[in-house]
């Protein structure tokens, strides 16, 4: 019933320690034609083999599973606060070295890149965070690795759609294109969880805006691919004292880590316009590109929900979706 190919991150699987890699990928192949994997889950796999190895063979390994499940790797992610940060060039490029290394051993499309948001280590000079990316994406070329670049809700110098793809399109790199998050377009632009209706006061009408230029305006051939996930409606709102307030942190970044469900399950406090924002991407731009699963839910903290549960749960929450979308 699905028109797109689908896909889901290794966190909407599970996050106990439980939850292994190989378990997550079997139950991923039932459902999914793609999965895309937390460097944090590829360390944890290499320890907790007998011996250790390393993060490289265990990229191998997870390649191997993965071809076994008939599994692409999408992406490995996220490859945080590099374009503008104020350590040195060849620094930040011996890491991108290896994930880049470790992208190929996957056989990874994509490493994901977040907007920069270490705002004490980092400059906003646009010119110097578009040469740092220039030079990663020539890099990753000679990898045969994309980079996937998300302008995340706390982002401190590009933070919307629109930046990223103004950056996008100064990159200027085949292999420098965009993922899209719901999440982070509705965090950004309509909701807001350190109040206690959840939404910003012009909310409805910037979302609409925002839409209604994307449609216009954003190239298909810039998007690599596209996440879907939901937000849990705090309540009591976001303030010191509650469970996921962490002191210094951007609020939408304590709500992403957190309370981050399965499009519509607003039997779980999902109250964010994914419909509204997926009817946008999918049917008035008419992406048919890969629609992947990305979620950050704490209930999946709990050993019992295993990853072939929230498998199911990923797939009723997108027939939902694909039926409230008529497609």
């Amino acid at each position: 019933m699905f028109s797109n190919p689908l896909a889901i991150t290794t966190s909407s699987l599970g996050l106990h320690p439980s939850h292994t890699l190989a378990e997550k990928i079997q139950a991923a192949s039932t459902s999914f034609s793609a999965i895309e994997i937390a460097y944090q889950e590829l360390e944890d796999y290499a320890l907790s083999q007998n011996p250790p190895i390393s993060v490289y063979d265990a990229a191998q390994d997870i390649s191997q599973l993965c071809s076994s499940a008939n599994l692409t790797v999408l992406s490995l992610n996220p490859f945080k606060n590099f374009e503008g940060h104020n350590s040195s060039l060849e620094e930040r490029l011996d890491r991108a070295r290896t994930w880049l290394s470790i992208a190929a051993n996957l056989k990874a499309k994509y490493i994901q890149v977040p907007s920069q948001f270490d705002k004490e280590q980092s400059s906003g000079d646009w010119s110097r965070m578009v040469t740092d990316l220039q030079v990663l994406s020539n890099l990753a070329a000679s990898y045969s690795v994309g980079i996937a670049y998300e302008a995340v809700a706390w982002g401190i110098y590009i933070d919307t759609w629109e930046d990223s793809l103004r950056m996008v399109q100064d990159v200027n790199r085949e292999n420098f294109g965009l993922c899209l998050d719901s999440f982070h377009i509705a965090a950004r632009v309509w909701g807001d969880n350190t109040v206690e209706s959840g939404m910003r006061e012009d909310a409805d009408l910037a979302l609409a805006q925002s839409l209604d230029r994307f449609v216009d305006t954003c190239p298909l051939n810039k998007i690599f691919y596209v996440q879907l996930s939901d937000g849990e409606k705090f309540l009591p709102p976001l303030k010191p004292g509650h469970q996921f307030y962490q002191e210094g942190f951007h609020p939408a970044l304590s709500w992403s880590r957190n309370m981050r469900p399965l499009p519509l399950e607003d039997h779980l406090g999902a109250y964010l316009p994914v419909a509204a924002i997926a009817d946008a991407w999918l049917k008035r731009k008419g992406w048919k590109g890969v629609v992947s699963i990305e979620i950050f839910d704490w209930r999946m903290r709990d050993e019992s929900r295993r990853p072939n549960e929230n498998v199911e749960r990923a797939v009723q929450s997108l027939q939902k979706l694909y039926s409230k979308l008529e497609m």
